[in-house]
């Protein structure tokens, strides 16, 4: 096992250069790649030969950057994917399919909930959502013969609730189903699910990986863990021969990397999902500098959510470091020394006070984004979430009054003067 440590792992782990080759993963911008013998090509689409053939599938500088993250998370191996919602998308799909069932969490992101609940059952998946604080006897009769996995987030979007991992890993294996886990808000630097029994990690790159919102992706890391051919039965895909690769079962024929292997050769081969080479450059470049950035953002982020807390016009903040946070006894044993830079708070106000006071901040910007360096606000009510109901809100998760923020690079005492201005400009009218 790799002793490096994370910030080492982000800026050597996955790549190796040649000598008198490039220092920096090198961008590999091409479509496809040259053979000398028809037979070393058709060996690569028997899965009989490692290599490239076409970036549909893969690409030399995604697969640097995707064995840099599994080093970074303590897995076997891991795959770029085009976005955070392709990434859940693989991972899920890869081994539920139509006729399956999944169980997810309740808190998620808006966009995987949609995911889940809306187009996973036009698919013909059958998904039941569930609180991850509801009790086991809940969480036991949610399962069902036909499940096949478990989803969650490290840290829920937008509410910043802690998963309790250990537990939820015991549940999903006690019905021999493997643990899927979200880790984009910690990052391997806050939290390595799989060191807690997570199964498969995924992340939206997009986010402070990438850190500056310049490019949309996404990844998947498997740990390699999960006994698939234990429940053969229940996972016919990647246990059973596989006519499209003449009968190769993918247990069998690459061990650890099953999983990985046939969402490349099956799903990245048929929906072509892929991150761009030049994107995966960026994600690279945003891996070496990881560890130095989250620990400024969240160093930041517990300045302001301690200000927020003590201000009037502050109802209350979800802040998991905060000792008055209820989940704060779960952050001290999955991410002792910090979480993330982005926080939920609700002001004593009304949304039209709420609505003037997001107006007049000057550094703080109104958008649709976490995680890079410019800090942002976002109230999902009147924003993404605009269409549904306050009943409908909190069935989701969201409270109507909820305000995500996720905290930049920026100065904090800067970021607070600005929330000051922004509550007395509001008071005024």
């Amino acid at each position: 096992m790799n002793k490096d440590k994370i910030g080492t792992l982000g800026v050597h782990a996955g790549y190796e250069p040649e000598n008198g080759g490039p220092r920096q993963i090198p961008i590999i911008q091409s479509t496809t790649f040259k053979y000398t013998t028809s037979d070393q090509m058709g060996r690569l689409f028997d899965l009989e030969e490692a290599g490239y053939f076409y970036t549909r599938l893969q690409n030399p500088t995604n697969d640097h950057v995707a064995a840099r993250l599994a080093a970074m998370e303590g897995g076997v191996a891991g795959m770029l994917t085009s976005s955070g919602q392709a990434a859940n998308f693989f991972a899920c799909f890869n081994i539920c399919e139509a006729g399956g069932h999944m169980i997810t969490t309740a808190n998620i992101y808006g966009g995987t909930y949609n995911l889940f609940v809306t187009t996973f059952k036009k698919m013909g998946i059958d998904v039941t959502v569930i609180d991850q604080n509801a009790s086991d006897e809940e969480f036991e009769k949610a399962f069902k013969p036909n499940t096949k996995l478990l989803f969650a987030e490290t840290l829920t979007n937008p509410g910043v609730r802690v998963l309790d991992i250990e537990r939820m890993a015991r549940i999903a294996h006690s019905h021999g189903v493997p643990l899927i886990i979200d880790n984009t808000f910690p990052t391997p630097v806050f939290c390595r699910p799989i060191e807690f029994g997570a199964d498969i990690v995924t992340h939206s790159t997009t986010k402070y990986i990438d850190g500056h919102g310049s490019s949309v992706g996404g990844a998947i890391v498997d740990s390699g863990n999960f006994p698939w051919d234990k429940y053969a039965d229940k996972y016919p895909g990647l246990c059973s021969p596989d006519p499209s690769y003449h009968g190769l079962t993918y247990t069998k024929k690459f061990g650890k990397l099953a999983f990985i292997t046939k969402a490349t050769s099956q799903l990245m081969r048929d929906f072509g999902c892929i991150q761009s080479p030049q994107n995966a450059y960026y994600v690279n470049l945003g891996l070496q500098s990881l560890e130095v950035r989250v620990k400024r953002h969240n160093s930041s982020a517990l300045k302001v959510a301690r200000f927020l807390e003590s201000h009037p016009a502050v109802k209350w903040v979800r802040f998991p470091e905060l000792e008055s946070d209820p989940d704060h006894a779960l952050q001290l044993k999955y991410m002792p020394e910090g979480t993330c830079g982005v926080m939920a708070f609700a002001l004593n106000a009304d949304r039209e006070f709420t609505n003037r006071f997001m107006d007049h901040l000057r550094l703080v910007t109104i958008e649709t984004h976490v995680a890079d360096a410019y800090t942002c606000i976002l109230h999902p009510a009147a924003h993404t979430h605009r269409q549904l109901t306050d009943e409908q809100l909190r069935e989701a998760g969201v409270d109507p009054d909820l305000m995500r923020l996720s905290i930049g690079l920026e100065d904090p005492e800067d970021l607070i003067a600005d929330f000051k201005q922004a509550f007395e400009a509001a008071a005024q009218k």
